[in-house]
């Protein structure tokens, strides 16, 4: 039987286990959108491309497929790129199809057209355009298989309108599996030697691919063994907080307790992530110290410094391998227990004393969501000073529990709610907005409205772009320039679109308000003004 190649797309995208696309319609993929019709694939229409594409993101970082969206020429290709180049510094699984001119156009400078392989071939993992109607199954289950294996990343696929409607007599592929090999018992007996030999070993866990059963298994292993799990940034949900192996991050707004760790450890064990410059301090910290990385990237793209194993392997794989071995490690007295109690005491917000009626004490507000989110409540932000809060004080207890940009990308927060709410409806779902970084794509409260999404924007309005200005305070001191904003009443912003919406005058009024917010039963935005010279957490001591 005969179809469309815009038709067999969408179906091998169902045999694939594909659950949604984001996307902004376009003509050049009208019949990929007709094969949608009906079809089991909830096909989530976004106001702006770049929603799309962080939505994609968010499916992709919280599940086991890569996130889907699809755009149109020019304009829309334009629009998704930050996600894309989100998706390829953060490795995370993606495919972006693209709508593309007839081929007879081509080279023409038609309507809306442009290269597709000189705009995304240094930011995805592959380009490809479907010239051939016949094989579009299998240029799709290339593209899921490729956004999965290795180095997971991004995938964009160019489909050029007219080949979208030819008449093929193919169907479906069996849909390839990415394999998750075993580590050999050399390697793990390398490693073995290496740990008895320690006195002061790290984990340092990241990337993507963490299930429940990986994280609670590598977690249990470290604590067993009196081995500090420390996250790269923002895979702060790799490991349960609740481990006693815990202690904390590196990266960005990382404890001075931790940078000096990384500098004393004489073992480095990275699982799922490696030495970047973000979580080195710019290639500063832990350079020399004895170095294992556990990453299926034969290239180890990123690495930086001294490499003395790899183990190419899924951290999944890797972390059933060492969940039932007892191992020799026998790190120094009170490493563990050390490293544990500072995370205890850095995680642990400061209030304010005195309290400005006029303002909200985030530290205050993260502690009343420890009290209010459950283990498994999906976290969201986008970047900006506003992202140090969570990420200091929030608790990860659950796998696949934190949406975040690891490539700093603004506006990424709202997009990565709705994604999160379509793919765990049962979850509650916050996300902390900075005002610059909320109005970026806040626009999609509405796609949330139409889809049935629920989360809890926290939006903080300080009324400056503040880690900018943070910069300038240090390097131009006394001359604030290209800073400041002009707001709208967020809480009224959020009921236009039929959400809740609430501006909260003081720190008091929080916990009532967030309580009202989630008995609502809509995507609902919390106003809090925060004090513009307030740009980091308060605390006692790092």
């Amino acid at each position: 039987m005969s179809t469309t190649a815009g038709h067999l797309i969408v179906e091998q995208l169902e045999r694939a286990g594909i659950r949604r696309v984001y996307g902004v319609p376009g003509e050049s993929f009208l019949d990929v959108l007709d094969g949608l019709h009906g079809s089991p694939i909830e096909t989530v229409v976004t106001r702006h491309e770049g929603g799309a594409g962080f939505m994609a993101v968010a499916e992709g970082r919280l599940t086991d497929l890569p996130g889907v969206a699809m755009v149109t020429r020019g304009p829309g290709a334009a629009n998704a790129f930050i996600a894309v180049h989100t998706a390829h510094q953060d490795a995370t699984p993606m495919l972006l199809f693209v709508g593309l001119i007839p081929v007879a156009d081509r080279g023409r400078e038609s309507f809306q057209e442009f290269d597709i392989n000189a705009w995304f071939g240094s930011t995805a993992k592959k380009v490809v355009t479907l010239d051939d109607a016949g094989s579009a199954a299998r240029v799709v289950d290339d593209a899921i298989f490729t956004a999965l294996s290795g180095r997971p990343g991004p995938v964009v696929i160019g489909l050029p309108e007219d080949v979208l409607v030819r008449s093929v007599d193919a169907g479906t592929v069996e849909p390839r599996r990415v394999a998750r090999t075993r580590p050999a018992d050399a390697g793990l007996a390398e490693l073995e030697e290496r740990l008895a030999s320690a006195a002061r070993p790290l984990l340092v866990v990241g990337g993507e691919g963490w299930d429940q059963a990986a994280s609670d298994a590598l977690a249990g292993w470290a604590e067993r063994h009196g081995v500090p799990v420390l996250a790269d940034f923002r895979a702060y949900d790799a490991v349960p907080h609740g481990s006693g192996s815990y202690a904390g991050y590196l990266g960005y707004a990382r404890s001075d307790a931790n940078a000096r760790r990384l500098d004393e450890a004489d073992l480095l064990v990275f699982v799922g992530c490696v030495r970047s410059d973000v979580l080195s301090d710019g290639y500063t910290r832990g350079l020399e110290a004895v170095t294992v990385v556990v990453n299926p990237d034969a290239d180890l793209k990123g690495h930086f410094g001294r490499l003395d194993q790899h183990l190419p392997v899924h951290v999944a794989a890797f972390a059933d391998a060492i969940s039932g071995t007892t191992s020799a490690a026998r790190p120094a007295a009170g490493w563990l227990e050390g490293a544990r109690a500072d995370y205890e005491k850095f995680s642990t917000a400061q209030p304010d004393a005195a309290g400005d009626p006029g303002y909200v004490d985030l530290g205050v507000v993260m502690e009343i969501l420890k009290q209010e989110l459950d283990d498994d409540a999906v976290i969201t932000y986008g970047a900006g000073n506003h992202s140090l809060w969570p990420a200091r004080y929030l608790r990860h207890n659950a796998a696949n529990s934190l949406a975040a940009p690891r490539n700093g990308a603004m506006g990424m927060g709202i997009p990565a709610a709705v994604a999160a709410s379509l793919a765990y409806p049962g979850r509650q779902v916050v996300s902390v907005a900075g005002d610059g970084c909320f109005l970026m794509n806040g626009q999609e409260i509405a796609t949330a409205m139409g889809h049935g999404a629920r989360f809890i924007a926290l939006v903080v309005d300080n009324g400056i772009f503040a880690t900018i200005r943070e910069h300038q305070e240090q390097h131009y001191p006394g001359r604030p320039s290209g800073t400041h904003m002009t707001n709208p009443d967020f809480a009224a912003l959020a009921r236009s679109y039929g959400g809740y919406g609430e501006r909260v005058e003081s720190t008091a009024d929080f916990a009532a308000a967030f309580r009202r917010a989630a008995a609502s039963g809509l995507p609902a935005v919390l106003h809090l003004p925060q004090d513009p010279a307030v740009r980091a957490p308060k605390t006692a001591s790092n």
